[in-house]
């Protein structure tokens, strides 16, 4: 083994031996060049050639032929490989070939004698065929070889939608992959100027009104999106034509794939959701929010949630002087430890295990670390879970809210955010008022502290712990503490969004589960919320509840029917449609903003702030002591105690002509 090994050392690479071979082969051409030059130059007889032309070449055309050798070795003709040659190639052995017969234009005459001017022209011309052809030779055969192949009967038949640059780097990548026998058919482009013509042997046949077309004409059964400039509503449309096909779709993902010169067939990706929604993706400014964070201890309760842990991702990535992880799911909690442990190896951050509803507890961590800045996204969340349980919603979102905002405060805590929801608006259902209570919670500590009577907030307790403030003769007349609220809609993919159950239904064969065909939802990745609930606490200046602008609405129908295409199947057909009908709770539609709420701007066009709704803060905080002893003894009437503190929880099922006003208004908005 180890003599075989020293053996193929001592010898060359199959590749050397082609470049010695091709080296020897260019030699001869540049001298058959110009001598076929001088030959057509006298009426291809030979005997005709004069001496005095004869001569000159027979002694400089030697010496020629080995510059050339050395001259094409600068321009890296010997170790290319020429089997994927391309246009930058092709420049390459122009410039080479053209340089090189200059130079024996120069050298000749002035060494020599001078020459036919035939002999100059004809040589640089031949020289330059010659050189190319061996080339660039595989490369054509290998082209018309393909273009009178069979098709193999799982090969592509792939439509492009897009001319431009993108799509002729996508349409020359899929040419020269021929060994997976996939072939662009047919390109779609909406510019007047390219409908009607051909790129590189592939006709334009129209604009997108012409996708349907074309799928059946072409027996299409792939369609790659390759307009990286496009926006998301021109995305959106074109999609929607593209989904209502039997077509796998991918697309480019962006511009920025142009620039960074990662156009391939790997750079498309699958269509997703997120793509259908119709809207360019939220890019917020972090500047601020870093200036905010940057050498602050945060602490995040429900951290290990699909929301808490996408804020511990973007609070980590802007350098805090601590992080502190608190959640009562050990699991969660333990998975965005390991996470933030790889991504970010010199971060200080604890991971905490507890309750928002156990205020020793929460007072514990509170005296242990000190955070300046909290993100209270703990909280039940699912609206049939919580009907079902509707105590266990006051415990944990009302009365750990309170807990948690209470031992902010009392520990000198610089900003208290909470996380809420656009079901808080006129609730139907119990956790949707819960957060209401929270928003309520939030205002009262707000209007108490800048009155200067911080001392009439009282503290709950179900339990008497070492944590009794007043005890340790607090000092009330310096609390500082900003409290707010962020108030946004669904977010995909998050454990409570619909679209990881539809995926699953798909997987299982359906049916998917809608329980109406009119109902309607506000979408925001977690990502985009997330970055929007970190900006708008800059803006606080304490009792705001922030309005994150969520785009038009979508119909949840529309949502599971695309997923359903998307992933290769065709509603109602392979992939049944079951509805369910409205759960306890649920509404049709959800609302930003109360009828009795204003909006101011932000600085950010996608931050809005509502103006709070007034009330007894007084009479609140008394009747809030008496909904948590109600609560914790698990009265069955705790849904008719909260409609006494929330006016506008309502929650009856069926809706009202108003409610079916504003059903119809919403529906033409995502029509």
């Amino acid at each position: 083994m180890n003599s075989e090994r020293k053996e193929n050392r001592r010898g060359l690479e199959h590749w050397q031996w082609v470049s010695i071979c091709l080296a020897v082969y260019d030699a001869l051409a540049v001298g058959a060049a110009y001598f076929l030059a001088l030959w057509l130059r006298f009426d291809c007889i030979f005997a005709e050639i004069p001496g005095v032309f004869w001569k000159p070449y027979t002694v400089f055309i030697g010496p020629y032929a080995l510059f050339c050798i050395i001259w094409f070795c600068f321009f890296k003709f010997y170790n290319s490989m020429w089997r994927f040659a391309g246009y930058t190639d092709f420049v390459r052995v122009f410039g080479a070939s053209f340089s090189a017969s200059v130079i024996h234009a120069v050298v000749i005459t002035a060494a020599i004698d001078r020459m036919p001017i035939s002999y100059y022209i004809l040589g640089a011309g031949l020289q330059f065929l010659f050189l190319i052809v061996p080339r660039f030779g595989f490369r054509i055969l290998q082209g018309l070889r393909a273009r009178h192949e069979l098709p193999a009967p799982d090969a592509k038949r792939i439509m492009l939608i897009g001319a431009g640059n993108a799509g002729q780097q996508i349409l020359r990548e899929v040419n020269s992959a021929r060994e997976i026998h996939d072939s662009v058919v047919c390109i779609i482009d909406d510019s007047p100027n390219k409908q009607g013509r051909w790129l590189d042997g592939i006709p334009i046949v129209g604009g997108r009104d012409e996708i349907m077309n074309a799928v059946a004409k072409y027996h299409v059964n792939q369609i790659l999106l390759a307009i990286p400039s496009a926006t998301a509503q021109q995305k959106r449309d074109i999609l929607a034509i593209c989904n209502e096909t039997d077509c796998e779709v991918k697309q480019l993902p962006g511009i920025y794939q142009l620039v960074r010169g990662e156009v391939s067939i790997k750079a498309m990706k699958d269509v997703s959701v997120e793509d259908l929604l119709g809207r360019e993706p939220v890019k917020a400014d972090m500047k601020e929010v870093f200036d905010q964070i940057n050498g602050k201890v945060v602490l995040v309760t429900g951290g290990g949630g699909s929301i808490g842990s996408e804020l511990c991702r973007q609070i980590a990535a802007h350098q805090p002087k601590q992080l502190i992880i608190f959640d009562i799911y050990e699991n969660n909690a333990y998975a965005i430890q390991l996470e933030l442990r790889e991504s970010h190896p010199d971060l200080h951050f604890e991971t905490l295990i507890g309750s928002v509803r156990d205020s020793r507890r929460i007072f514990q961590v509170f005296e242990q670390y000190h955070p300046q800045i909290v993100y209270h996204a703990a909280a039940h969340k699912h609206v049939p879970l919580m009907e079902d349980s509707p105590c266990e919603s006051i415990k944990n979102n009302v009365i750990g809210t309170y807990k948690t905002a209470y031992a902010a405060m009392a520990h000198g805590c610089e900003r208290f955010v909470l996380i809420s929801t656009d079901k808080a608006v006129n609730p139907t259902n119990i956790m949707g008022a819960s957060k209401r209570l929270c928003e309520m919670v939030i205002q009262s500590f707000d209007t108490k502290i800048k009155a200067g009577k911080a001392e009439e907030i009282p503290q709950l307790f179900t339990h008497v712990g070492n944590e009794k403030i007043r005890e340790k003769h607090f000092d009330f007349s310096n609390v500082h503490t900003e409290f707010v609220a962020v108030r946004f809609g669904n977010v995909l993919g998050s454990n409570g969004s619909v679209i990881p159950v539809f995926r699953k239904q798909i997987e299982h064969g359906g049916p998917v589960t809608v329980t109406h065909p009119d109902i309607i939802r506000y979408f925001m990745t977690i990502p985009e919320a997330v970055s929007l609930v970190m900006l708008a606490g800059t803006y606080a200046k304490g009792g705001e509840i922030f309005v994150l602008d969520m785009g038009s609405p979508v119909r949840i129908d529309t949502l599971a029917r695309n997923l359903i295409r998307l992933s290769g199947f065709k509603p109602d057909v392979d992939i049944p449609i079951a509805y369910t009908g409205l759960r306890p709770g649920e509404k049709l539609y959800e609302e930003k903003l109360m009828a009795e709420e204003g909006l101011q701007k932000t600085e950010n066009d996608l931050i809005h702030i509502g103006n709070p709704i007034l009330f007894d803060e007084n009479a609140f905080l008394e009747n809030l002591k008496a909904l948590m002893q109600a609560a914790y003894a698990n009265r069955e009437n705790i849904r008719e105690l909260v409609e006494q503190m929330v006016v506008t929880y309502h929650p009856e099922t069926a809706p009202t002509a108003e409610k079916d006003a504003v059903y119809a208004r919403l529906a033409e908005t995502v029509k």
